[in-house]
This record gives structure tokens, sequence and C-alpha cells, in this order.
């Protein structure tokens, strides 16, 4: 929608536009009414059965699991006993609270939301989207939430369990808690939260009043300059209420930071058993106080570092060995003088905040973890019809995630792979980040912030600077291919008969040990359930991708051959789109495969 130029032109388009507006809204109203009862019904029905249905058989299971693992010392294990029933109890109460409260919310704004998208789109029927958008989409995706759920629940759940009771390796130490130390843990919990929670509590009130004063001005600035929020004429209604609800964001920032408290009072207990100190404990009672001081500054745009003691005055040593700063940190620190420098460049000449919004954004483009999971799962399509072609993906395998469920094995390795290819060209150039395409990277500066995110990046960039001290030749990057799908990488003679091209036993040994960790990360993701179910509709497209091409396996089920007439489609028609990569060629595909 184009912005109306000029603030008389500006005030009739908006004039104009109310009993457009009022119009949808009350239809908007409408659909959410009828819709909400359908969607906080199939959530909340769906959930409660999944959750009290597996209840006993979780009950037993992890019980069984802490009783008999070996990761967790007997004095731990004591105390899990002790305190299990608590969780055990309270877990389908919260599914079952946040189910309701949340498939009303779900149920009701978004077929609300979805009234006023069409509007933006270019789509002839515009009267019968309006009256249509929303609504089945909406039950659908109440639907979703319930598989997740179930996907969690009887997969990602026992999986977890089952991977506590493996073997350890015979140089690792059980965890336990020290008895001699139980004593000094629960004082200092007894010092730290009538310490820390007033005073953190202290600190989110004080800035408070500037928080709301900061969001105010902001959403006020794009509300002159007609940015952000109010790009479109569309959004301005719910922008405006945005202005008039920013004090409930505030009170809601306010109430969790003193919930915080607590556990950041009593994580000081933690810390005097991992470091067998009191002192250390009584440290990160006082320490804790300047990190959130210190976060919130951050948070707010105020100024560096804390008014109480810090990094540049005297902030507590609350471990004996500070952890250096780990690789995101060492990049963030590097590219944030260049990002300073855009900024300044940018920012000269400039009033109103949010034209410095809109001119960094144009500097800097965020992604989002949805773009870098639709990424992941695009790249794995594409990869798996060229492994099919190559006869490294077999058939069977295809066969056996879709009629069994068993997808244990692909749904490891072709990630694995897909990754790896991307760490490959990413130790080739130059970048400092991960390069996902020719024309895309993932750097410190424009990487969604978001913690999980860069728990698993922090790991790839380290493995990516291994691999470039490498320095692999063509050839072994070719034979990596075929060790990552079809053999194990637990010691260097599982390669003996792979004909890779390097003898030397320590590159193998390292180059098993990357594959061996980045393995490990896919298993962690692949316990999410939004990756189980996406995964599965990835490989329902590559079965469609079989079927049309004719494929067939060969007797003994290794390789695999096209008929006559069959074609492979090796990723042709992609395209980038706003930073998405998107494969136009198997949208059809990947629609039906829904369905399958």
């Amino acid at each position: 929608m184009d912005v109306p130029a000029g603030f008389f032109n500006t005030l009739w388009s908006f004039i104009t536009f109310l009993p457009f507006f009022f119009l949808l809204f009350l239809l908007g109203l409408l659909k959410g009414a009828i819709i909400c009862p359908i969607a906080a019904g199939i959530i909340t029905i769906g959930d409660s059965a999944v959750v009290i249905g597996l209840w006993p058989a979780h009950c037993i299971w992890t019980y069984y699991c802490v009783i008999k693992t070996k990761r967790l010392g007997w004095v731990l294990k004591i105390l899990l006993v002790l305190c299990l029933p608590l969780p055990l109890v309270l877990w389908p109460t919260i599914v079952i609270v946040a189910s309701i409260l949340g498939g009303i919310a779900y149920g009701f704004f978004a077929p609300l939301i979805a009234t006023f998208e069409f509007i933006g789109r270019n789509t002839t029927e515009k009267t019968l989207h309006c009256f249509i958008d929303g609504v089945i989409p909406t039950i659908g995706g109440s639907c979703t939430v319930v598989r997740d759920l179930t996907d969690f629940c009887f997969h990602s759940y026992f999986s977890f369990m089952d991977e506590l009771i493996e073997e350890i390796p015979a140089d690792e130490n059980p965890v336990d808690v020290k008895l001699l130390k139980l004593p000094q843990c629960l004082l200092v919990m007894v010092l730290a939260v009538p310490v820390d929670v007033p005073l953190i509590t202290a600190i989110a009130l004080w800035k408070s009043p500037y928080m709301l004063y900061r969001g105010w001005k902001r959403l006020f600035e794009d509300l002159v300059g007609r940015e952000g929020p109010f790009l479109e004429t569309v959004c301005v209604p719910f922008a405006a209420l945005a202005i008039i609800l920013w004090p409930l964001a505030v009170v809601g920032a306010l109430i969790g930071a003193f919930f915080s408290s607590f556990f950041l009072g009593l994580y000081s207990g933690v810390i005097v058993q991992q470091e067998d100190s009191f002192q250390m404990g009584l440290a990160f009672l006082i320490a804790v106080i300047s990190l959130f001081d210190e976060y919130t500054n951050d948070m707010l745009y105020l100024r560096e570092g804390s008014c109480f003691p810090s990094l540049m005055a005297a902030r507590p040593k609350y471990r004996r060995n500070m952890d250096p700063p780990n690789s995101i940190e060492r990049m963030k620190s590097i590219e944030n003088e260049s990002v300073k420098t855009k900024e300044r460049e940018c920012l000269q000449g400039t009033k109103l905040a949010s034209q410095r919004s809109k001119t960094l954004k144009w500097a800097i483009q965020q992604y989002t973890v949805v773009q870098v999971w639709d990424w992941l799962f695009k790249s794995c399509e594409v990869n798996g019809r060229i492994l099919l072609r190559d006869g490294l993906l077999d058939v069977k395998d295809i066969a056996e995630c879709i009629l069994k469920g068993n997808c244990k094995k692909l749904e490891i390795k072709l990630p694995a792979w897909t990754i790896l290819q991307c760490l490959l060209a990413s130790a080739k150039s130059e970048s400092p980040g991960l390069l996902i395409s020719d024309d895309i990277q993932l750097t410190a500066t424009n990487w969604p912030r978001d913690k999980m995110f860069e728990w698993f990046v922090g790991p790839l960039l380290i493995m990516k600077e291994q691999i470039k001290g490498m320095k692999l030749e063509e050839n072994e990057e070719i034979c990596l291919k075929k060790l990552v799908m079809g053999y194990k990488n637990e010691n260097t003679e599982d390669w003996d008969d792979s004909d890779f091209p390097s003898s030397d036993t320590v590159r193998r040994a390292q180059l098993q040990a990357i594959i061996r960790r980045l393995q490990g990360i896919i298993g962690f993701m692949s316990r999410m359930p939004t990756f189980r179910r996406r995964f599965r509709n990835l490989v329902k497209v590559l079965y469609l991708d079989v079927i049309e091409t004719g494929q067939e396996a060969d007797q003994d089920g290794t390789h695999v051959k096209p008929k006559r007439g069959g074609r492979f489609f090796l990723g042709r028609g992609q395209k980038k789109d706003k930073g998405n990569i998107v494969e136009t060629s198997s949208r059809n595909k990947s629609n039906h495969a829904d369905m399958v």
C-alpha cells in the first residue's frame, strides 16, 4: 500500500479509512467469537488428552530412568526422587491451564488479524477473502499445536530419557551433590533471596518509568514519521492500540523481573556446589545485581556498565576460572566497531528515532529464526534429491520413515550433511559467520537475537574454524558426503574401506570428531516437535519425487536407479525472497505432502 505524501493527504487517507477499518474490525471480532471456541476446544481437549493419557507412563519412566542412570550420583538421585512428585503433579495442570489461555488467545486474535492481512495482498475477490481468511488456517493451526505437543510427549521426552540411561564413558564422572556443601548452599540461598529480590525489583521499578517514556517516545516518533508499525495504513489502529497498552507491557516486565529475581538468587547455591566455595556463592549474590543492571541498560539503550560493582570497577569474581568470551562474543566485539561506524554514518543529519531505525534497517538486514529454519529444510530437500541421484540415500529408508515412522537414521544424517556443506563453503570464504547461499551470510550483526539460536550456532562457528585450519582438498570434501551418509564415525578404523584420500590418522580423527559433534547437535534439534513435523513433510516430498521419477531400489536395496523417462529435480527454480531461500519447483509438492 502506497503511503500518501503530505500531512493533509495522510490525514484524509486516515479519516476515509476509519469506516472501512471499523467494519473490518467488527467482522474480525465476529469471526474471532465464532472460531475461538472451536480452536480453544481443539487445543484444550487435545492437549489434555495427550498429557493425561501419557502421565502414568511419564511418571513411571521418569523414576525408572532417574534411578537407573549412571550420570547422576546417589545423593542427587535421592534428592530428585524426593522432589520429583511436585513437578510431575504440576505438569498436567500447567499444560491444561496454558492450553485454555493459549487456545482462547489464538482462536480469537488469529482470525481478527487475518481479516486485515488480505488488504496488502494482490488478490482478486477481496470481499470473499475478508470473510474466509483466518478461519480454516486457525483450525488447522490448533491441530498443529496438538500434534507438536504429542510429538514432544511421545517422542522427544522418551528420547531425552533414553539418553539419560545410556552408558557413560569411563573417564566421565557422574554429577552429584556434595553433602558437606548442602548446609552452605542453603545458607547462601537464604541470604540471597532477601538481598537479591528487593534490589533487583527496585532496579526494575526504578527503570520502569524510563521504559514507559522510551516506548511511548519511540511509538509517537514512528506515528509522526509514518515509520515502523505506522508505515501501512491498515496497521495504524493496531499501532495506536500498542500506544494505549504500552503501560501493560511495562507492568509485565516489572512482574517478570520480580519472579526472575527469586531464581537468580537461588542460583547462588548452584555456584557453591560448582565452585566448591562458600565465598563464590556470596560473590555471585552481589554480582548478579550488577549483571541484571547491565542487562536492563542494554535493553533500554542506556549507558554501558552499571552503577553497582561491575567489570569496570570491582564486581566480585564468582568463578575460579572465568570463561573467556566464546566465538559469538568475539565476533560481536569485532563487528560492533564496524556496525557503530555504519550507524554513525547513517544517522548523520537524522532527527527521528524512526528514521534511524529505517536507515539502520537498510544498512543491516536482521534475519529471523524462521528464515534460518526454512533455509535448513529447503536445503535438506535439495540435498535429498542430489543424494537420491548419487545413490547415497536409500529409498528403503524413505519408505520406512513414511510407513513405519522410523526416521531416526534419516533425520540425523541428511541435516548433518546439509550443515556440513554450509561449513565447508563458509570455511573457504572469508565470511566471519556462516555462508548459507552465494549472497546471504549469517554474522553476529544480522543473525536472530535468540539465546537458543546462539547455543546452536556457537559450536558451528568453532567447527568452521577447525575445518578452515585443516584446508581440505576437493577430493576429501567429495568423499565426506559418502562418509557422512553411509559410514560410522566412532573410530578411525571405520573409514578403512572408504577410499578416503588421506591416510593421516590424526586428520581422520579430527574429521570424525567434527561429524560426531555435528550429528549430536542435529540429534538435539530432532527432539524439537517442529523439527519432527517439518522433517516428516520433507520426507513425504522426497517420497513423491521417488514416485514421479519412477525410481526403484536394487535387489539389495543399497542403490537407487531411475526408470526410463524419469528425471531428478536438483533444486532448479530456486530464488531468494527477502532473505528466505524458496524452492519454487517443489511448492506444489510440499502442499500435497501435507495431505499424504
